[in-house]
């Protein structure tokens, strides 16, 4: 029987959700339906990987869809409808299902269907509920080595019953490995964004382009790599990986070093973040500060 959930949702702070209340609630049926509904997908994607093909195009940077996005896709909104008919769902591919209610889902199919269309690798299937637009619940898979991660506010990060604990926080003498994402629709001539690259590259070890952002929160939130910086980030799979990251402790700033709310609604330009913690926080923060000394003046 399904359980009552509360519409509390994340507020504004420095971490996704800190200053909400789950009411107890700790959408254990939404966990439970959205893992299931991802991992599907996820064996789906997984056994027809090598039969992918391009079927579009999405805007004119190059960015395409495949019919194994519309594949999973249908699997995934299939199993919220029959679960939660009433609730608003916004779909990476399909667009929106409008309902009203404070409760949206929010699904990516297919994250890295670039890499997926040249035979890579690197792709993840992803779910989140929000609440009056901040995360509540996050499930991010793994189809290639079926590993399923998950949060719930206030209810920790988890990959199966191991509990997630982030970064360590500090900063490798070597400097540190960062994921770095961007919108569709920044350009490739956007000075903002080769500024930040520029700095990002010449200060870290490794800087990561994963075309997946998805995969680069699970790694966050395990402890793999040491931070994220964000640029005009998309929103439909913003929200699940950055409460899965919040949830095992990392801690979100704007570019500029306040206070940063995890959300999908506003446009892109209010989805530029810097994740990490501890030592490395700050240390991200003097980069990107004197990488864009205009957004700081």
């Amino acid at each position: 029987m399904r359980n009552k959930s509360s519409d509390a949702g994340a507020g504004s702070g420095s971490r996704a959700g800190s200053d909400a209340e789950a009411d107890g609630d700790t959408y254990a049926y939404e966990q439970e339906v959205a893992v299931a509904a991802a991992e599907e997908a996820g064996a789906m994607l997984r056994e027809r990987f090598r039969q992918a093909h391009t079927v579009g195009s999405k805007g004119g940077d190059g960015d395409v869809v495949t019919d194994l996005d519309l594949t999973a896709e249908k699997l995934i909104l299939a199993r919220l409808q029959t679960h939660f008919p009433h609730e608003r769902i916004l779909s990476e591919e399909a667009g929106l299902f409008d309902a009203v209610g404070r409760r949206t889902w929010l699904v990516d199919p297919l994250d890295g269907s670039n890499n997926v269309a040249i035979g890579l690798t690197a792709y993840a299937v992803g779910i989140g509920l929000c609440v009056e637009g901040a995360p509540v619940v996050g499930v991010v898979h793994e189809p290639v080595t079926g590993r399923t991660w998950r949060a719930a506010l206030r209810q920790g990060a988890y990959c199966g019953s191991a509990g997630l604990t982030g970064p360590a926080g500090n900063v490798p003498p070597s400097g540190p490995v960062v994921a770095w994402t961007q919108g569709h629709a920044v350009s490739r001539a956007d000075a903002t964004a080769r500024a930040l690259r520029g700095a990002l590259e010449l200060r870290s070890r490794r800087v990561l382009q994963l075309w997946a952002p998805l995969l680069g929160w699970s790694m966050l939130a395990r402890g793999a790599i040491d931070g994220f910086v964000g640029y005009c980030a998309e929103a439909v799979d913003f929200p699940a990986g950055a409460l899965l990251a919040s949830e095992a402790g990392v801690e979100f700033r704007t570019l500029a070093g306040g206070p940063f709310q995890v959300s999908f609604t506003g446009p892109d330009s209010e989805r530029s973040f810097v994740a990490a913690r501890g030592e490395m926080l700050p240390f991200l923060l003097d980069l990107v500060a004197a990488a864009t000394p205009d957004a700081h003046t």
